[in-house]
């Protein structure tokens, strides 16, 4: 019985010690970007740290396994509990230590969690267990622990515990390992009274964290923004927040500004009326990402319009647009326009197995921040994006400041002119965000900006459109590769141009 339960304990430990590994990553990727690299950096990391500590595990005596272990089981659950919370306060109140907290608290649970299953086995061969047979229980019990949290991280646990939560779950069954230990090895345990108080007090501060993890990522993510939050949800995909301050609603995306709504009306004018205010025979729309309804609520605005249609990754995003009242009045009811058919899919996937045609294609993602992003950016993209457009259609493109990341703006049209489209580059000025640009390409039009608008603007007239059209001397066009999916390019260029201007 005995050595039943110190496999099943493989199987818990492997589990929570994979789970703090895929919560740094996570949160680093969302408050960080770049997700490749950050998940690259944390989990090289922890296991060079757990190489460390299956080192120094040599050094605890045989009759001090089971001790050691408990011991061990404790220090791991509080500290790679507490760490998603840890992380994300220090983030969002002081985000100087921010990283070298991370790397600490990886390298940390890296070294306990690799001194687990040494102090496991030879637990295991003081019982007299054949070597083949330890061998094989121990490994396959630690793999399967890993695959059952590499299924449930991303299904379950991240988007409806959320990080910090989980955190504070798996530092909860790491003590209950710990707790299990004692009691079933309690003739072999010295000063067990100690061991139950250290372990009971442990366990409390991981239920207290546990239920008070909503009001900590409230917390910090008021450090955060600064604004009241009025809406927050984790999906798979994302972090969603929504803030209100007086009568400016502001929606994030993993820590990055979308839009405020007292100048989207800027940002959305720009990426939607030059496009089509030159195609007035236009019926059929694309839109691809906007998922919070305001390029619709543009587009709906032309009555020539019949269909449009919109595809966007999240259904949490499209939902809460669709249905809370503030946000329903700002996108004016958009979604429930008998016009607009919504499809919540990956856009390259959804364009790969659909052979519709439009008149005119909306491409409206947030910036090439990372990887998952990029790839929305590159060639192959565009060419797929290409093939959906009618031979005298336009497609826009948001394409990140002209001004601030000049290389990565470049890049996109030089993108978009890879796969044979004609492009007019052009920037408006947001002041949310400074000076933002946007790209229009047709396979065969040729496009002359508009002089005029048949819809009443708040921003735009032939004067403000105009200027959209001319770069001044410090916004010049700059030589630039295309991004290929294989090199992503834009992302690196995307992070260095920021990486210069953002203290």
């Amino acid at each position: 019985m005995t050595k039943k339960i110190l496999i099943l304990s493989v199987f818990v430990v492997a589990s929570c010690g994979l789970a703090y590994e895929l919560i740094a990553g996570a949160l680093s990727s969302y408050l960080l970007g770049d997700s490749i690299l950050q998940f690259s950096t944390i989990i090289g990391c922890y296991l060079f740290a757990m190489g460390v500590g299956a080192h120094f595990s040599k050094f605890v005596r045989d009759d001090d396994v089971l001790a050691r272990f408990v011991d061990i089981e404790l220090a791991v659950g509080l500290i790679g509990g507490v760490s998603a919370a840890a992380l994300f306060l220090t983030f969002s109140w002081m985000a100087a230590p921010f990283r070298t907290l991370l790397y600490v608290l990886v390298f940390l649970v890296g070294a306990l969690v690799g001194m687990e299953v040494p102090l496991v086995m030879r637990a295991l061969n003081a019982r007299q267990t054949e070597f083949n047979e330890l061998v094989s229980r121990v490994l396959t019990f630690d793999y399967l622990g890993a695959l059952a949290v590499s299924l449930l991280f991303p299904l379950v646990l991240a988007p409806y515990l959320g990080l910090v939560r989980t955190g504070f779950l798996f530092g909860m069954l790491n003590v209950g390992v710990a707790l299990w230990t004692i009691v079933t090895f309690r003739h072999e345990l010295a000063n067990l009274g100690g061991r139950l108080l250290r372990a009971s007090a442990v366990m409390c501060v991981l239920v207290f964290g546990f239920a008070l993890a909503d009001r900590m990522t409230y917390w910090g993510e008021h450090g955060l923004f600064g604004d009241e939050i009025v809406y927050s949800t984790t999906t798979p995909y994302q972090r969603l927040v929504i803030t209100r301050w007086k009568d400016d609603l502001r929606l994030y995306i993993n820590g990055n500004l979308q839009f405020s709504s007292r100048d989207e009306y800027r940002y959305h004018e720009a990426l939607v009326h030059p496009a089509l205010q030159a195609l007035p025979w236009a019926r059929r729309v694309l839109v691809l990402g906007g998922g919070d309804g305001l390029v619709l609520r543009e587009i709906l605005r032309y009555p020539n319009i019949e269909q449009v249609t919109l595809v966007d990754l999240d259904p949490a995003m499209t939902h809460a647009f669709t249905t809370r009242d503030e946000l329903v009045k700002l996108n004016h009811g958009s979604f429930s326009d008998k016009r607009v058919r919504v499809i919540n899919a990956d856009a390259a996937i959804w364009l790969q197995h659909n052979e519709e045609l439009f008149d005119a294609a909306i491409v409206d993602f947030p910036d090439p921040s990372s990887f998952a992003l990029g790839k929305l950016y590159s060639v192959p993209f565009y060419g797929m994006v290409k093939r959906h457009l009618a031979a005298n259609g336009l497609m826009v493109v948001q394409s990140t400041s002209p001004f601030f990341a000049p290389h990565a703006y470049w890049t996109v049209d030089a993108t978009l002119r890879e796969v044979g489209l004609r492009t007019w580059p052009y920037h408006a000025y947001v002041p949310s965000f400074g000076e933002w640009g946007f790209i229009l390409a047709s396979p065969q039009l040729d496009f002359k900006p508009p002089a005029s608008y048949r819809l009443p603007m708040r921003y735009l007239n032939a004067d403000t459109t105009r200027e959209m059209f001319i770069f001044p001397p410090d916004m010049q066009r700059l030589p630039m590769e295309p991004n290929r999916l294989n090199t992503q390019s834009l992302v690196r260029e995307f992070e260095q141009d920021w990486r210069r201007v953002i203290r």
